[in-house]
């Protein structure tokens, strides 16, 4: 088997090509493995499709960044049978893998490259797809401010999602759309706070927004909450990062919850979304789940986080 490496030098506070490329040889000195540093917006997209399309020979492929990577990487391997997708979470954020405990087990190479491949869903957005989450309203809000300090000292980096929801609590509390699950309409009042569609648990790097959430199910878990005054989302707060807002009573008049294969959103024309952090404008959208789509690689030991009562663990891909 081919080891594919995509590193893409921006993410995170280093470049992490060099160590990793030393790391790589001091432990597999004898593995088949590339390794391409990615030069622009897109550019491991575009790269990791043209490989599949003249490699028909297996191929592990190991996103090296954030979030952003892994969704670029997922979005030139999708539909190559040959393919499967690992990550090695480099970046700043890195929201998909804590859905598999988090980072700490896919920096551990040697149980990564010994990792198992296991069949996930993945969310298609016309053209595009996501793993992880599409969100919008106020969480797009934050994304975008997100997307302006990561680099930045004290408000950036680990901070960088707190710093969008301080801005988005003056500027995003009430956002125009209408958002319909599988024929049924959500919210008749035509605005929202926040709506988050998700395959995996995580946004913002501690929030976990769809704790029920499975990723090979061939369901998105769809979290919808009405406009709310800024003293009750303040109020309401630590339940969403820590994952009882299903549970809190409090949230019941607020929130509608589905879970579904097709949501439809009517939107402004300017209305931004993202699609796992990756910011994109649109007033009329349609996301469909694509029922284990993707061979994604669990590193060895590696356990998800699903619930007991409703989890089958995914069939091993062939």
């Amino acid at each position: 088997m081919k080891h594919l490496f995509v590193v893409n030098p921006a993410a995170g506070k280093e470049n992490a090509l060099p160590a990793l490329r030393e790391k790589v040889a001091a432990l597999f000195p004898e593995l088949d493995v590339e390794f391409y540093e990615t030069k622009s917006e897109k550019d491991a997209t575009a790269f990791v499709k043209r490989y599949c399309e003249s490699h028909p020979e297996e191929v592990r492929i190991y996103a090296c960044g954030g979030d952003g990577t892994l969704n670029e990487v997922v979005s030139g391997a999708i539909g190559f049978s040959q393919a499967s997708v690992a990550s090695y979470p480099s970046g700043s954020g890195n929201d998909f893998v804590k859905y598999y405990g988090g980072k700490d087990a896919f920096f551990d190479l040697r149980a990564l490259i010994d990792g198992e491949e296991e069949l996930i869903d993945v969310m298609q957005i016309g053209d595009r797809y996501a793993i992880n989450a599409t969100h919008f309203g106020f969480d797009s809000a934050v994304a975008k401010t997100m997307t302006n300090v990561r680099r930045k000292k004290i408000i950036g980096g680990k901070n960088a999602y707190t710093t969008g929801v301080i801005k988005a609590l003056f500027t995003a509390m009430k956002n125009p759309c209408r958002v319909t699950v599988d024929g049924e309409l959500l919210n008749p009042a035509g605005s929202i706070l926040l709506c988050t569609i998700a395959n995996g648990q995580y946004v913002g790097g501690s929030y976990r927004c769809a704790p029920r959430s499975l990723d090979n199910d061939g369901l998105l878990e769809v979290c919808l909450v009405r406009p709310i005054s800024i003293f009750t989302f303040l109020k309401l707060m630590n339940d969403y990062k820590i994952g009882t807002h299903l549970e809190n009573p409090a949230f019941a008049k607020f929130m509608v919850y589905r879970r579904g294969k097709e949501i439809k959103i009517s939107a402004p024309d300017d209305f931004v979304y993202s699609l796992d952090g990756e910011l994109v404008t649109g007033g009329e959208f349609t996301v469909k789940i694509l029922p284990r789509a993707l061979k994604f690689v669990v590193p060895k030991g590696a356990k998800p986080l699903r619930e007991d009562h409703i989890a089958v663990r995914p069939e091993k891909a062939v």
